[in-house]
Protein backbone atom coordinates (compact mmCIF):
# COMPACT_ATOMS: atom_id res chain seq x y z
CA UNK A 1 0.00 0.00 0.00
CA UNK A 2 1.34 3.57 -1.17
CA UNK A 3 0.97 6.08 1.07
CA UNK A 4 -0.07 10.18 1.16
CA UNK A 5 0.52 12.04 4.33
CA UNK A 6 -1.48 15.75 4.47
CA UNK A 7 -2.40 18.08 6.33
CA UNK A 8 -6.10 17.83 7.36
CA UNK A 9 -8.84 19.72 8.81
CA UNK A 10 -10.17 19.11 12.21
CA UNK A 11 -13.62 17.82 10.55
CA UNK A 12 -12.02 15.29 8.69
CA UNK A 13 -9.90 13.99 11.76
CA UNK A 14 -13.13 13.83 13.93
CA UNK A 15 -15.09 12.18 11.07
CA UNK A 16 -12.16 9.43 11.53
CA UNK A 17 -11.66 8.81 15.19
CA UNK A 18 -14.96 8.28 15.15
CA UNK A 19 -15.13 5.50 12.54
CA UNK A 20 -12.74 3.76 14.80
CA UNK A 21 -13.75 1.24 17.84
CA UNK A 22 -11.64 3.81 20.03
CA UNK A 23 -8.83 6.20 20.19
CA UNK A 24 -6.76 7.61 23.03
CA UNK A 25 -8.29 11.26 24.28
CA UNK A 26 -4.91 13.20 23.69
CA UNK A 27 -5.43 12.23 19.84
CA UNK A 28 -9.21 13.93 19.45
CA UNK A 29 -8.85 17.49 17.60
CA UNK A 30 -9.97 19.02 20.69
CA UNK A 31 -6.94 17.99 22.77
CA UNK A 32 -5.42 20.74 20.72
CA UNK A 33 -7.59 23.26 22.23
CA UNK A 34 -7.28 21.94 26.02
CA UNK A 35 -3.32 22.39 25.69
CA UNK A 36 -3.57 25.93 24.26
CA UNK A 37 0.09 26.65 25.30
CA UNK A 38 1.19 24.32 21.96
CA UNK A 39 0.43 25.28 18.12
CA UNK A 40 -1.52 21.92 16.52
CA UNK A 41 -1.72 20.54 13.47
CA UNK A 42 -3.80 17.65 12.49
CA UNK A 43 -2.24 14.85 10.13
CA UNK A 44 -4.24 12.65 8.05
CA UNK A 45 -2.31 9.32 5.87
CA UNK A 46 -4.47 8.47 2.66
CA UNK A 47 -4.11 5.35 0.90
CA UNK A 48 -3.06 6.59 -2.85
CA UNK A 49 -4.82 4.14 -4.48
CA UNK A 50 -8.66 4.46 -2.90
CA UNK A 51 -8.14 8.03 -1.65
CA UNK A 52 -9.48 6.85 1.95
CA UNK A 53 -8.13 8.30 4.65
CA UNK A 54 -6.33 5.17 6.74
CA UNK A 55 -4.66 7.46 9.95
CA UNK A 56 -4.81 9.85 11.50
CA UNK A 57 -2.57 12.21 14.49
CA UNK A 58 -2.67 15.19 16.56
CA UNK A 59 0.62 17.05 16.15
CA UNK A 60 1.38 19.44 19.20
CA UNK A 61 4.13 21.80 18.33
CA UNK A 62 6.29 23.30 21.79
CA UNK A 63 8.63 26.23 20.36
CA UNK A 64 12.02 26.60 21.97
CA UNK A 65 13.19 29.53 23.68
CA UNK A 66 14.01 32.44 21.97
CA UNK A 67 14.42 30.38 18.06
CA UNK A 68 11.88 29.40 15.56
CA UNK A 69 12.17 25.25 16.04
CA UNK A 70 10.10 22.80 17.75
CA UNK A 71 9.49 19.97 20.16
CA UNK A 72 7.03 17.87 17.41
CA UNK A 73 4.92 15.74 20.53
CA UNK A 74 2.19 13.24 19.13
CA UNK A 75 0.51 11.97 22.58
CA UNK A 76 -0.45 8.31 22.94
CA UNK A 77 -0.41 8.51 18.80
CA UNK A 78 -0.57 8.70 15.91
CA UNK A 79 -3.62 6.35 15.31
CA UNK A 80 -2.04 4.40 12.52
CA UNK A 81 -2.27 0.93 11.62
CA UNK A 82 1.58 0.06 13.78
CA UNK A 83 1.32 -3.75 12.81
CA UNK A 84 1.56 -2.49 9.52
CA UNK A 85 4.40 -4.76 7.70
CA UNK A 86 5.72 -1.58 5.77
CA UNK A 87 5.21 0.59 9.56
CA UNK A 88 8.80 2.56 7.58
CA UNK A 89 6.32 4.28 4.89
CA UNK A 90 3.90 5.31 7.36
CA UNK A 91 6.53 7.01 9.61
CA UNK A 92 9.48 8.13 7.07
CA UNK A 93 7.00 10.81 5.71
CA UNK A 94 5.48 11.99 8.95
CA UNK A 95 9.58 12.69 10.47
CA UNK A 96 9.85 14.76 6.58
CA UNK A 97 7.16 16.92 7.09
CA UNK A 98 7.35 17.79 10.80
CA UNK A 99 10.73 18.72 9.66
CA UNK A 100 9.84 20.82 7.19
CA UNK A 101 7.41 22.49 9.80
CA UNK A 102 10.53 23.49 11.84
CA UNK A 103 10.98 20.79 14.75
CA UNK A 104 14.14 19.44 15.56
CA UNK A 105 12.66 16.65 17.48
CA UNK A 106 9.88 14.73 17.49
CA UNK A 107 8.30 12.89 20.44
CA UNK A 108 5.20 9.77 19.89
CA UNK A 109 4.05 7.34 22.15
CA UNK A 110 2.89 3.93 19.97
CA UNK A 111 -0.88 3.22 21.29
CA UNK A 112 0.55 -0.47 21.82
CA UNK A 113 0.39 -2.68 24.71
CA UNK A 114 2.96 -5.28 25.01
CA UNK A 115 2.20 -7.25 28.57
CA UNK A 116 -0.50 -7.36 30.34
CA UNK A 117 -0.46 -8.74 33.99
CA UNK A 118 -3.79 -10.22 35.75
CA UNK A 119 -4.83 -9.02 39.23
CA UNK A 120 -4.32 -12.71 40.44
CA UNK A 121 -0.46 -12.53 38.75
CA UNK A 122 0.16 -9.00 40.49
CA UNK A 123 -1.72 -10.08 43.98
CA UNK A 124 1.09 -13.26 44.14
CA UNK A 125 3.82 -10.73 42.95
CA UNK A 126 3.01 -8.46 45.88
CA UNK A 127 3.58 -11.39 48.50
CA UNK A 128 6.54 -12.76 46.96
CA UNK A 129 9.61 -11.12 48.48
CA UNK A 130 11.71 -11.47 45.83
CA UNK A 131 9.83 -9.75 43.12
CA UNK A 132 10.45 -6.06 43.22
CA UNK A 133 8.60 -4.68 39.62
CA UNK A 134 5.99 -6.03 37.45
CA UNK A 135 8.40 -7.07 35.03
CA UNK A 136 9.87 -8.78 37.34
CA UNK A 137 6.52 -11.33 37.14
CA UNK A 138 5.79 -13.26 34.10
CA UNK A 139 3.17 -11.73 32.23
CA UNK A 140 -0.13 -13.35 31.65
CA UNK A 141 -0.53 -12.11 27.99
CA UNK A 142 2.22 -11.06 25.80
CA UNK A 143 1.80 -9.49 22.67
CA UNK A 144 4.86 -10.77 20.17
CA UNK A 145 4.10 -7.84 17.29
CA UNK A 146 4.56 -5.11 19.58
CA UNK A 147 8.15 -6.58 19.96
CA UNK A 148 8.67 -5.94 16.16
CA UNK A 149 7.39 -2.93 16.32
CA UNK A 150 9.90 -1.95 19.01
CA UNK A 151 12.72 -3.61 16.58
CA UNK A 152 11.43 -1.29 13.87
CA UNK A 153 11.52 2.20 15.38
CA UNK A 154 14.65 1.12 16.83
CA UNK A 155 16.58 0.20 13.30
CA UNK A 156 15.02 3.91 11.64
CA UNK A 157 16.87 5.78 14.40
CA UNK A 158 14.22 6.10 17.31
CA UNK A 159 15.82 6.33 20.78
CA UNK A 160 13.02 4.89 23.95
CA UNK A 161 11.93 7.71 26.18
CA UNK A 162 13.67 8.03 29.32
CA UNK A 163 10.80 7.49 31.75
CA UNK A 164 12.35 4.72 33.76
CA UNK A 165 8.75 3.45 34.20
CA UNK A 166 7.58 5.08 36.78
CA UNK A 167 5.23 6.07 34.16
CA UNK A 168 4.67 10.22 35.89
CA UNK A 169 5.94 13.74 34.64
CA UNK A 170 5.24 15.17 31.46
CA UNK A 171 5.49 12.10 29.83
CA UNK A 172 2.54 9.95 29.56
CA UNK A 173 2.20 6.56 32.02
CA UNK A 174 3.73 3.58 30.67
CA UNK A 175 2.17 1.08 33.12
CA UNK A 176 -1.95 1.91 33.19
CA UNK A 177 -4.58 -0.63 34.82
CA UNK A 178 -7.28 -1.39 33.35
CA UNK A 179 -10.62 -3.36 33.65
CA UNK A 180 -12.03 -5.06 30.62
CA UNK A 181 -15.47 -4.87 29.91
CA UNK A 182 -16.30 -6.66 26.99
CA UNK A 183 -18.61 -9.32 26.47
CA UNK A 184 -18.77 -9.36 30.10
CA UNK A 185 -21.55 -9.26 32.55
CA UNK A 186 -21.49 -6.60 35.27
CA UNK A 187 -22.49 -9.31 38.43
CA UNK A 188 -18.72 -10.48 36.97
CA UNK A 189 -17.09 -7.25 36.88
CA UNK A 190 -18.41 -6.75 40.52
CA UNK A 191 -17.24 -10.57 41.45
CA UNK A 192 -13.92 -10.18 40.48
CA UNK A 193 -13.18 -6.85 42.53
CA UNK A 194 -11.45 -7.98 46.13
CA UNK A 195 -12.95 -8.46 49.38
CA UNK A 196 -11.72 -4.98 50.26
CA UNK A 197 -13.60 -3.81 47.68
CA UNK A 198 -16.86 -4.73 47.61
CA UNK A 199 -17.00 -4.63 51.44
CA UNK A 200 -16.32 -0.99 50.77
CA UNK A 201 -18.74 -0.42 48.04
CA UNK A 202 -21.42 -1.79 50.49
CA UNK A 203 -20.12 0.16 53.61
CA UNK A 204 -20.76 3.53 51.45
CA UNK A 205 -24.18 2.26 50.41
CA UNK A 206 -25.19 1.39 53.96
CA UNK A 207 -23.60 4.79 55.04
CA UNK A 208 -25.72 6.66 52.30
CA UNK A 209 -23.30 7.54 50.05
CA UNK A 210 -24.53 9.02 47.03
CA UNK A 211 -22.64 9.19 43.47
CA UNK A 212 -23.99 12.47 41.48
CA UNK A 213 -22.48 13.63 37.89
CA UNK A 214 -21.53 17.30 37.89
CA UNK A 215 -21.73 20.02 35.35
CA UNK A 216 -19.33 22.98 34.42
CA UNK A 217 -20.69 24.84 36.69
CA UNK A 218 -19.12 22.39 40.12
CA UNK A 219 -15.59 22.44 38.67
CA UNK A 220 -14.98 25.07 41.47
CA UNK A 221 -16.14 22.50 44.05
CA UNK A 222 -14.04 20.04 41.90
CA UNK A 223 -11.06 21.79 42.38
CA UNK A 224 -11.54 22.67 45.89
CA UNK A 225 -11.11 18.80 46.42
CA UNK A 226 -8.22 18.60 44.21
CA UNK A 227 -6.25 21.18 45.88
CA UNK A 228 -6.77 19.32 48.75
CA UNK A 229 -5.08 15.95 47.20
CA UNK A 230 -2.09 17.78 46.10
CA UNK A 231 -1.47 19.02 49.29
CA UNK A 232 -1.76 15.42 50.94
CA UNK A 233 -0.17 14.02 47.71
CA UNK A 234 3.03 16.49 47.22
CA UNK A 235 2.17 17.64 43.78
CA UNK A 236 1.53 20.80 42.10
CA UNK A 237 -1.78 20.69 41.34
CA UNK A 238 -3.57 22.44 37.22
CA UNK A 239 -5.40 25.78 37.99
CA UNK A 240 -9.33 25.57 37.46
CA UNK A 241 -8.76 27.27 34.14
CA UNK A 242 -7.46 23.93 33.18
CA UNK A 243 -10.50 21.89 33.87
CA UNK A 244 -12.58 24.58 32.62
CA UNK A 245 -11.03 24.67 29.25
CA UNK A 246 -10.83 21.26 29.05
CA UNK A 247 -14.54 20.87 29.86
CA UNK A 248 -15.36 23.30 26.97
CA UNK A 249 -12.99 22.09 24.57
CA UNK A 250 -13.90 18.44 24.46
CA UNK A 251 -17.60 18.82 25.50
CA UNK A 252 -18.22 21.26 22.26
CA UNK A 253 -16.31 18.33 20.42
CA UNK A 254 -18.81 15.70 21.76
CA UNK A 255 -21.25 16.11 24.70
CA UNK A 256 -20.46 13.12 26.08
CA UNK A 257 -16.51 13.40 25.51
CA UNK A 258 -15.83 14.70 29.32
CA UNK A 259 -17.78 13.85 32.47
CA UNK A 260 -17.54 14.92 36.25
CA UNK A 261 -18.74 12.73 39.30
CA UNK A 262 -19.06 13.22 42.95
CA UNK A 263 -19.60 11.23 45.75
CA UNK A 264 -21.41 13.30 48.35
CA UNK A 265 -22.48 12.49 52.59
CA UNK A 266 -25.01 13.98 53.78
CA UNK A 267 -24.90 17.09 51.26
CA UNK A 268 -21.03 17.25 51.81
CA UNK A 269 -18.70 16.15 48.53
CA UNK A 270 -15.92 13.82 49.93
CA UNK A 271 -14.86 12.88 46.63
CA UNK A 272 -14.65 14.00 42.83
CA UNK A 273 -13.03 12.38 39.53
CA UNK A 274 -13.64 13.30 35.77
CA UNK A 275 -14.53 10.70 33.00
CA UNK A 276 -13.52 10.64 29.23
CA UNK A 277 -14.94 8.77 26.80
CA UNK A 278 -13.63 8.06 23.27
CA UNK A 279 -15.90 5.56 21.52
CA UNK A 280 -15.32 2.22 23.56
CA UNK A 281 -12.46 3.34 26.06
CA UNK A 282 -13.69 5.33 28.92
CA UNK A 283 -10.99 7.18 31.54
CA UNK A 284 -10.97 7.63 35.00
CA UNK A 285 -8.51 10.46 34.18
CA UNK A 286 -8.49 12.32 37.83
CA UNK A 287 -9.28 11.70 40.93
CA UNK A 288 -9.66 14.29 44.65
CA UNK A 289 -10.55 13.47 47.41
CA UNK A 290 -11.15 15.18 51.06
CA UNK A 291 -9.10 14.63 54.53
CA UNK A 292 -12.41 13.62 55.77
CA UNK A 293 -15.19 11.11 56.04
CA UNK A 294 -13.08 8.44 53.92
CA UNK A 295 -14.32 5.57 57.13
CA UNK A 296 -17.70 6.22 54.47
CA UNK A 297 -15.42 4.77 51.39
CA UNK A 298 -16.67 7.68 49.06
CA UNK A 299 -13.67 6.67 46.50
CA UNK A 300 -14.92 3.41 46.13
CA UNK A 301 -18.87 3.91 45.46
CA UNK A 302 -17.71 6.92 43.09
CA UNK A 303 -15.45 4.00 40.56
CA UNK A 304 -18.49 2.07 41.15
CA UNK A 305 -20.70 3.93 40.00
CA UNK A 306 -18.09 5.15 37.15
CA UNK A 307 -17.78 1.28 36.01
CA UNK A 308 -21.41 0.99 35.75
CA UNK A 309 -22.12 4.15 33.82
CA UNK A 310 -19.23 3.22 31.47
CA UNK A 311 -20.50 -0.36 30.86
CA UNK A 312 -23.94 0.95 30.15
CA UNK A 313 -22.37 3.17 27.85
CA UNK A 314 -20.97 0.20 25.74
CA UNK A 315 -17.52 0.81 26.73
CA UNK A 316 -14.71 -2.57 25.99
CA UNK A 317 -12.53 -1.15 28.61
CA UNK A 318 -12.80 0.81 31.89
CA UNK A 319 -9.24 2.74 32.52
CA UNK A 320 -7.64 3.90 35.67
CA UNK A 321 -4.88 5.25 34.05
CA UNK A 322 -1.52 5.53 35.06
CA UNK A 323 0.59 3.57 38.06
CA UNK A 324 4.05 2.94 38.94
CA UNK A 325 5.40 -0.71 37.99
CA UNK A 326 6.91 -0.92 41.67
CA UNK A 327 5.50 -4.10 43.76
CA UNK A 328 7.37 -2.55 46.61
CA UNK A 329 5.20 -1.80 50.21
CA UNK A 330 7.91 0.57 51.21
CA UNK A 331 7.01 2.94 47.76
CA UNK A 332 5.61 5.68 47.95
CA UNK A 333 3.05 4.98 44.54
CA UNK A 334 2.68 1.53 45.83
CA UNK A 335 -0.74 2.44 47.58
CA UNK A 336 -2.18 3.15 43.95
CA UNK A 337 -1.31 0.16 41.94
CA UNK A 338 -2.71 -1.71 45.52
CA UNK A 339 -5.91 0.35 45.34
CA UNK A 340 -6.47 -0.10 41.19
CA UNK A 341 -5.74 -3.97 41.72
CA UNK A 342 -8.77 -4.48 44.11
CA UNK A 343 -10.98 -4.07 41.16
CA UNK A 344 -9.90 -7.38 39.24
CA UNK A 345 -8.52 -6.08 36.35
CA UNK A 346 -5.15 -6.16 34.90
CA UNK A 347 -2.37 -3.91 34.70
CA UNK A 348 -0.95 -3.43 31.23
CA UNK A 349 2.53 -2.15 29.88
CA UNK A 350 2.62 0.35 26.64
CA UNK A 351 5.85 0.59 24.22
CA UNK A 352 6.41 3.83 26.12
CA UNK A 353 7.14 6.86 24.51
CA UNK A 354 9.77 7.36 21.82
CA UNK A 355 12.10 10.20 20.20
CA UNK A 356 13.67 11.21 16.86
CA UNK A 357 16.41 13.94 16.88
CA UNK A 358 16.44 15.74 13.87
CA UNK A 359 18.68 18.25 15.31
CA UNK A 360 21.20 15.91 17.44
CA UNK A 361 22.21 19.45 18.93
CA UNK A 362 19.41 20.86 19.78
CA UNK A 363 17.28 17.68 21.15
CA UNK A 364 20.62 17.45 23.54
CA UNK A 365 20.03 21.41 24.35
CA UNK A 366 16.36 20.32 25.37
CA UNK A 367 17.42 17.11 27.28
CA UNK A 368 19.37 18.94 29.41
CA UNK A 369 17.04 22.02 30.05
CA UNK A 370 14.28 19.66 30.97
CA UNK A 371 16.51 17.91 33.57
CA UNK A 372 17.32 20.96 35.27
CA UNK A 373 13.62 21.87 35.42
Amino acid sequence: MSLTLRTISREQHLAYIQSLPSASHMQVPAWADVKAEWRSENLGWFDDRTGEMVGAGLVLYRQLPKIKRYLAYLPEGPVINWFAPNLQEWIEPMLAHLKQQGAFSVKMGPPVIIRRWEASTIKRGIQDQDVKRLRDLEADFIEPRAFEVADKLRRMGWQQGEDGGAGFGDVQPRYVYQVPLANRALEDVHRNFNQLWRRNIKKAEKAGVEVVQGGYNDLPEWQRLYEITAVRDHFRPRPLSYFQRMWTALNTEDPNRMRLYFARHNGVNLSAATMLIVGGHVWYSYGASDNIGREVRPSNAMQWRMLRDAYALGATVYDLRGISDSLDETDHLFGLIQFKVGTGGQAAEYLGEWDFPLNKLLHKALDIYMSRR
